[in-house]
């Protein structure tokens, strides 16, 4: 067993793992942050995309141990007192999501782009994605979602804007 010491959605947990726990295995089963899927389990479907020390990553590529001494944020940590984000509301509002066991990867992979492309085009939008997998929605919406989540009404591409979705 190894000890680790990893900040969590802004809590701290101290805990003996075995050296090859991955990290998302340990969110859901010893921390209960369920919010983190596990699609694939190989790093191939992005489902459970979380923040570590300030990047994305695929959390069943990592294993926990290596996540000691690190600050992880999920994406249930991301709304505050219950207030969802903007791009939360906007994969929410035009229906970014389907069976929705893909919208905790895709939010987090956006919500990095959006840190560093605050004003994206949808084929950047579309690039950033793109090691994220969703086998319902064709992507259109959740494209749409992050322009609109990034204040653009650009979101158009032949359907009405964020804002004529919400009238």
């Amino acid at each position: 067993m190894t000890h680790i010491k990893v900040n969590v959605d802004g809590t701290v947990y101290e805990d003996d793992v075995e050296p090859r726990l991955l990290l998302a295995h340990y969110l859901r089963d010893r921390l209960g942050l369920t919010g983190t899927p596990i699609g694939c389990d190989t790093s191939n479907c992005g489902a459970c995309t979380v923040d570590l020390d300030g990047a994305t990553v695929k959390s069943c590529s990592v294993l926990a141990v290596q996540a000691d001494g690190s600050e992880v944020t999920t994406v249930q940590g991301l709304a505050r007192n219950g207030e969802l984000t903007a791009l939360q509301r906007a994969f929410h509002e035009l229906h970014a999501l389907q069976c929705g066991y893909c919208t905790p990867g895709m939010i987090m992979a956006a919500r990095d782009l959006l840190r560093e492309n605050p004003r994206p085009g949808p084929d950047e939008v579309r690039h950033a994605l793109e090691g994220n997998l969703c086998r319902c929605t064709g992507y259109q919406n959740i494209v749409r979602a992050v322009l609109a989540a990034s204040g653009q009404d650009t979101a158009r591409s032949g359907q009405e804007t964020a804002q004529e979705v919400r009238a």
